[in-house]
């Protein structure tokens, strides 16, 4: 679905990324992870055309090369987005920000899929309540939803469960399970926590100062990865 080769990026005279590859199959979680600051967040905004590659090269299923395609480009081509901190806007009610996401469409549509109530119910009961009023988990919910408003065939998540409550965060996880087996879409997941990503997720990949030291079936993730390149 996506694969990543010989990216390259900078930020001024820094160099971020070193030759990164990456591959992303169909119908799977990939995990990506690392310590903090070694370029996970970094190489998800080069995916999606927030970042400019210096070098290397991003396919994504049938649409060739994303490296000289905008960030609008790429959502059109079906590539979610639900960024680390959530981001949503905070005055706008659920609903509201559930259409922003509809821009994007490449076929015009202007009303929110029912799929994404079916998954988040709490999102339909509270969807004239403004997004800042809503609890952290419940804002968490609303940026995925956001990002399923285009159907996707890959949904990108940064750190899900981040500052939120273990039962939220265990309800998004089985939502990724449920999107990949009943949905058929490809999630690449960025996330620090080990339970979560053993329990969710089908492949990982670690990153250590740019660079992809390891990856494999995430039955493969043994102590001996974690404490060379997770354990602070």
């Amino acid at each position: 679905m996506l694969t990543v080769q010989n990216l390259n990026h900078f930020y001024g005279e820094s160099h971020t990324l070193w030759d990164l590859a990456l591959d992303v199959p169909q119908g799977q979680c990939t995990c990506v992870m690392g310590r903090n600051g070694v370029g996970k967040t970094t190489l998800m905004k080069c995916i999606l055309g927030e970042e400019t590659t210096h070098s290397g090269a991003i396919e994504f299923a049938d649409a060739g090369d994303l490296t000289q395609k905008t960030l609008e480009d790429r959502a059109r081509l079906g590539i979610g987005y639900v960024p680390q901190g959530r981001q949503i806007f905070p005055l706008l009610t659920v609903e509201e920000n559930l259409r922003t996401g509809l821009a994007v469409r490449k076929d015009g549509r202007k009303t929110i899929p029912e799929r994404v109530f079916e998954l988040f119910p709490v999102l339909k009961e509270m969807r004239h309540r403004r997004g800042g009023d809503l609890s952290g988990g419940q804002q968490q919910q609303l940026a995925i939803g956001r990002a399923l408003v285009i159907e996707p065939r890959l949904l990108i998540l940064d750190e899900p469960g981040e500052g939120i409550q273990p039962n939220i965060v265990a309800q998004i996880g089985e939502v990724i399970r449920k999107l990949i087996e009943e949905d058929g879409l490809t999630v690449l997941l960025v996330e620090q926590k080990l339970p979560f990503a053993r329990k969710y997720a089908d492949r990982f990949v670690i990153l250590d100062r740019g660079r992809g030291v390891a990856g494999d079936g995430i039955a493969a993730l043994t102590d001996e990865l974690i404490r060379k390149h997770l354990t602070v």
